[in-house]
């Protein structure tokens, strides 16, 4: 009842095609950000800003990110993990060469430089596509976690080959190092998500977007009505490593604090993120986020349900992880590859038609 359309007039077009038409959507949102960054960071604790918030928020940047490129650009990348092993170490070199460099700029300068080197690994992408660019993707993983491992000067001669993020703080609270405080590291992360998914949704909305999703859906065509191939695949690899850097920075910074590229960064870090966009829901922003709560909330609900309820083994739990995703991954492959995001869709449209039949 309180979910219609009726009575929500709209006068103008930017009224019209606002993200959020819907009177009652747009309270929701509001009410979702005010308590995001009114309430939450005042009654989280150390479990819940660690087993849940921050791999959500910074699962959640990757997985726009990888969207942007396979979801919006449909350049298939398996080398997630590499990009975000890229922004790691350059927020390790910037925050130990810079110390008076703040964490802001810190983050957002690793996203930088891992757009350059994702600009740099996509080139190949103007020349072949599909199953071929994802070994390249997949190369691309593996040479830079061989780089990580293999070169001293990115650990700064470390006899361990781990990295340590030093104690840095903004506006008086440390948001890095074992003295940070939850909320501060929360409210951290949650202010670059916001931002990001922002920018993300305003990009693929205007035109940018729309050259991407016509590269996706037939490239040939896209050019022979202008739009320039090389200029949308390399602004789409550019855009996307930008989002997977700064996951990257932040996921060593902010939530490790200490990491080992071949462990944090292997390729089971690029197939977790490729697995969040898949049943989240492919093109879309709001799908990269419910693909990143569906991979964090899982392993959690298992392990306090099947070991505590049940009694089941961990090892268990963990092995039944695997197939409930395998299966699900599976199931939307098959019968929806929109993911939740469609599914949610379609919730939305029979409500707003409830109580008659669709």
């Amino acid at each position: 009842m309180f979910y219609r359309e009726a009575g929500d007039f709209k006068t103008s077009y930017a009224a019209d095609s606002q993200t959020f038409p819907i009177a009652f959507d747009r309270w929701r949102y509001y009410f979702v950000i005010a308590a995001g960054f009114g309430l939450l960071p005042f009654i989280i604790n150390d479990y819940w800003s660690n087993a849940i918030l921050l791999p959500f928020l910074i699962y959640a940047i990757a997985a726009i990110g990888l969207n942007i490129l396979v979801g919006y650009c449909g350049q298939v990348s398996l080398g997630t993990g590499g990009f975000m092993a890229v922004g790691a170490y350059t927020s390790y070199k910037l925050m130990t060469a810079f110390p008076w460099l703040d964490m802001v700029s810190i983050t957002i300068l690793s996203g930088v430089m891992t757009a350059i080197v994702g600009v740099a690994f996509g080139l190949p992408s103007l020349r072949i596509k599909g199953f071929y660019l994802a070994v390249a993707t997949l190369a691309a993983q593996f040479f830079l976690i061989w780089l990580f491992n293999r070169v001293p000067w990115f650990f700064n001669y470390s006899a361990s080959g781990q990295i340590s993020a030093p104690e840095r703080s903004l506006f008086g609270q440390a948001v890095t190092g074992p003295a940070a405080d939850p909320s501060a590291k929360y409210l951290f992360c949650l202010v670059f998500a916001f931002a990001l998914a922002w920018l993300a949704r305003n990009l693929t909305r205007g035109s940018v977007g729309r050259q991407w999703m016509a590269i996706r859906d037939m490239d040939i065509a896209a050019e022979i009505i202008g739009v320039n191939p090389l200029r949308a695949k390399l602004s789409a690899f550019a855009v996307s490593s930008f989002y997977v850097g700064i996951a990257g920075a932040l996921f060593f910074t902010v939530y490790l604090g200490a990491a080992e590229p071949g462990t944090a960064f292997g390729i089971q870090k690029s197939f977790l993120v490729l697995f969040m966009v898949i049943i989240g829901g492919l093109g879309s922003i709001f799908g990269s986020f419910a693909g990143a709560a569906f991979m964090v909330l899982l392993p959690v609900l298992l392990t306090n349900v099947l070991t505590g309820a049940f009694g089941w083994d961990s090892a268990l739990a963990r092995h039944f992880e695997f197939v409930i995703v395998g299966g699900l991954i599976m199931f939307f492959l098959i019968v929806e590859p929109h993911g939740l995001a469609r599914l949610w869709a379609l919730a939305k449209e029979k409500l707003r038609l409830w109580p008659f039949p669709h």
